[in-house]
């Protein structure tokens, strides 16, 4: 009987761990990296990141407190002066937050670039963006009351963070960026609120909105509104003298390649400023996770600094 009970409790512990890794190894972040200056290759030390946990009690959700994690970069204690731009990651479906950490390992990545110098500090902010784990509300604002999701992103998340760290009320100081559904909610959020992201990327996000009962209803409007296939061209004319940048990709065997690309042709059509690419591989957290530190470069070339 002992033995059945150690058993069961390894097997929970094995299915608990590679559901939070993915099947990956465990997070590590190691105290130095060698960085090549003049020729000469040197070790430096890797400051690590903080990352704090807060609750936003939202009036776009009706009051409810979404969970939010943050990520504020190395050095962020030692100089009370300095303001930093903000990165806002959003989640795939069925997801958490977390995930960011604990597979995409985000939080190592822009330790160790920092370190390296191949990038500059950014704040890094996770919003929960359900109400539960099995939730999909794709970020949009659906059709039940106190499920505005788009609202509580532009506006109560972001007013939140401004408030409570060193940021700059700017858009130039802001990328908008998430994986899957939450790629489409990047771009989606950002197409409604032109000017107030300088960066939006999307990792194997899709660009027509799922026809999901509980979110649209039968309001086809609302199903093209929340479409940035459709309401691309709309804003445009405010993108580009805005400098958004846009940068995304999809997985060569990812079925949602063809709206990537169709996608990628009507940018070039309008003249917005982007990169698209494809990589090797489905639609799947090794291609997430590789392409994570990519991300974080380019956010770091695209925000404004101080």
């Amino acid at each position: 009987m002992g033995l059945v009970v150690v058993g069961t409790l390894g097997a929970i512990r094995y299915v608990s761990t590679y559901w939070l890794y993915r099947g990956f190894a465990e997070p590590s972040l190691p105290r130095s990296v060698v960085v090549r200056r003049h020729g000469i290759a040197g070790r430096v030390p890797v400051i690590p990141v903080s990352v704090h946990q807060i609750t936003i009690v939202s009036r776009a959700l009706g009051g409810y407190p979404d969970p939010v994690d943050v990520v504020l970069p190395p050095g962020y204690a030692s100089h009370p002066s300095r303001r930093y731009p903000v990165l806002y990651l959003l989640e795939g479906s069925p997801g958490d937050p977390s995930n960011f950490l604990s597979v995409s390992e985000v939080d190592v990545a822009e330790a160790e670039l920092v370190a390296a110098g191949r990038m500059r500090p950014l704040i890094l902010v996770m919003p929960a963006g359900a109400r539960s784990f099995l939730a999909d509300e794709e970020w949009v604002n659906g059709i039940q009351p106190g499920n505005d999701w788009d609202t509580f992103v532009a506006s109560d998340l972001v007013n939140t963070i401004d408030t409570r760290y060193r940021t700059i009320a700017s858009g130039a100081w802001r990328g908008l960026a998430g994986l899957s559904e939450g790629g489409f909610g990047a771009l989606n959020i950002g197409l409604h609120h032109p000017g107030e992201f300088r960066l939006l990327e999307s990792w194997s996000g899709y660009m027509h909105a799922y026809p999901i009962f509980a979110i649209y209803g039968n309001d086809h409007r609302l199903l093209r509104y929340n479409s940035p296939a459709y309401t691309v061209r709309a804003v445009a004319p405010q993108l580009r003298p805005d400098g958004t940048y846009i940068w995304f990709y999809s997985g060569t065997r990812d079925p949602l390649k063809p709206q990537n690309l169709a996608f990628n042709t009507e940018l070039t059509a309008l003249g917005i400023p982007h990169r698209f690419f494809l990589w090797p591989g489905a639609h799947d957290w090794g291609m997430w996770r590789t392409l994570a530190p990519r991300a974080l470069v380019i956010a770091s070339e695209h925000l404004g600094h101080g």
